[in-house]
């Protein structure tokens, strides 16, 4: 089996340049199923992809998988800047998943697109109190999928290398 080398800085054989691809493109699928939950809040599942890109591949994965993996949500809600926060989350859980615990290296991502996400939404047109709500609906999405992602990423891993 061929590998790549100094691609985001990781070694690539086929099948993991098929799963980056496959990770990369799943979030517009999983973009498209929200669950309302009995407390309100809209529960999120593009997550998942994101911080697997993000275990996986790093920084730049993560990134690609939140720009590419955003598109729909993008065009469904007309709201480009959901782009950015996605690549900001992908981007800063992979900057950070060596170095902690995944757990808490996607919540810290979460943190730093906060930010980005609060000023972009109400930029886009969306009332106050729906942009809160967004918020923390994507603080509890992300605990689940950043939790499921650190579990799947160790069988996943040795598959795919």
């Amino acid at each position: 089996m061929q590998l790549y080398e100094n691609i985001f800085g990781v070694r690539f054989s086929h099948r993991s340049f098929l799963m980056l691809g496959f990770l990369a493109l799943f979030p517009n699928i999983l973009g498209m199923i929200v669950l309302q939950t009995p407390f309100g809040f809209k529960f999120h599942f593009f997550q998942i992809a994101i911080f697997l890109a993000a275990l996986l591949y790093g920084k730049w994965g993560g990134a690609l998988s939140g720009a590419a993996g955003s598109v729909y949500t993008a065009i469904a809600f007309g709201n480009p800047f959901v782009i950015g926060g996605n690549v900001i989350l992908g981007f800063f859980a992979g900057a950070f998943a060596r170095k902690e615990n995944f757990l808490v290296a996607a919540m810290a991502a979460f943190a730093i697109q906060l930010p980005w996400l609060y000023f972009t939404d109400l930029l886009a047109g969306m009332p106050e109190p729906t942009v809160r709500g967004v918020m923390v609906a994507l603080f509890f999405s992300n605990i689940v999928w950043a939790g499921l992602a650190g579990l799947v990423f160790k069988r996943i891993r040795p598959i795919i290398q």
